[in-house]
């Protein structure tokens, strides 16, 4: 068996921003794993968040053993980007060798399509009226914010958007005070969830406070393992394969977050198709699906993921397991 590992960019349709900065391209890393004659692929996106980088995850990645197995996996590899993508390519290997779909090896239901976010960019509020009123026909809408000033910004998005459902993502760009202040008018403006409003280090403050809207964890959930520290502060869980380490323990951190009561909702780094198409599979039935990252782009693997207006379709095999 041989693991390659390449390095893919791919341009946004346009820029992106967050509270933590723009970006206009998407760099992810392919790994292709040949057994036999058969090839698995998987992709993942390092994330600056977590101290990772396109060098270091490569290098985790060349450390592993050219037969790896996804049970020994998780012990070599912590959750995050590298486990991930070599993850995902051994269900695909597996798989194609066996010829079955990855979520027939689950002993899933045949998947179907699920209605994913469209993400606005975080934005003069006048430019995020425009955003929201060009998607306004899009049953849901992701609105990044996490600045101090952002109650323009969500009232022009409101106005440009009227009837689609709203979720905003703070990504931990609010203080204690800020979201006290901006949770009522949250309810008024009909938003369905506010995402890691404060920042993972500062979350005890959650606790005890009132939550008239259900806030989910994000960058203070990663795998089964960040659970107990949840407790009191978040709702839903947002589970993303780049933070859970692959499909293996996505699947498993699924499960436990619901049997603890958690909402769930899927999310994503902003990736080819590749990397969504095994968060379809996590994403059946969830509250909130956010596998939006192929809409954010200008060019796409071979075979993407299809969008439609049922949502985010499972993949095709030719693209991924």
């Amino acid at each position: 068996m041989s693991i390659e590992v390449t390095r893919d960019t791919f341009r946004l349709a346009q820029v992106f921003t967050i509270s933590r900065g723009s970006r206009t391209e998407a760099k992810v890393l392919t790994v292709k794993i040949t057994r036999d004659g058969v090839t698995g692929w998987g992709e993942c996106v390092p994330y600056a968040r977590y101290d990772e980088t396109l060098e270091s995850v490569t290098e985790e990645i060349a450390g592993l053993p050219a037969d790896v197995s996804r049970a020994a996996l998780q012990e070599l590899l912590p959750a995050g980007a590298a486990r991930n993508a070599v993850d995902c390519a051994l269900w695909d290997l597996e798989a194609k060798a066996q010829g079955k779909r990855v979520w027939e090896l689950l002993g899933q239901p045949k998947p179907g399509p699920e209605i994913t976010a469209y993400t606005l960019s975080l934005d003069s509020p006048e430019n995020m009226q425009a955003q929201a009123a060009k998607n306004a026909a899009r049953p849901l809408l992701k609105v990044k914010l996490g600045t101090p000033d952002d109650m323009p910004r969500l009232e022009a998005v409101r106005r440009g958007a009227p009837d689609s459902t709203i979720i905003v993502d703070a990504n931990e760009g609010w203080t204690r005070q800020v979201y006290a202040d901006l949770a009522p008018h949250l309810v008024r403006l009909g938003v369905a969830m506010v995402e890691q409003p404060l920042p993972a280090g500062d979350d005890e403050a959650l606790i005890g406070m009132e939550r008239p809207v259900p806030v989910c964890a994000d960058e203070s959930a990663h795998d089964r393992a960040s659970l107990p520290g949840l407790k009191g502060k978040y709702d839903i869980v947002n589970i993303k394969l780049d933070k859970t380490g692959g499909l293996t323990e996505a699947v498993a951190m699924r499960a436990a977050a619901e049997a603890e009561g958690y909402g769930i909702f899927v999310g994503c780094m902003v990736g080819s198709s590749l990397a969504m198409a095994p968060a379809v599979l996590v994403a059946q039935g969830a509250a909130f699906t956010d596998l939006d990252g192929p809409l954010l782009l200008a060019e796409d693997r071979p075979t993407p993921l299809l969008f439609d207006a049922q949502g985010v379709h499972p993949s095709e095999p030719a693209l991924w397991g």
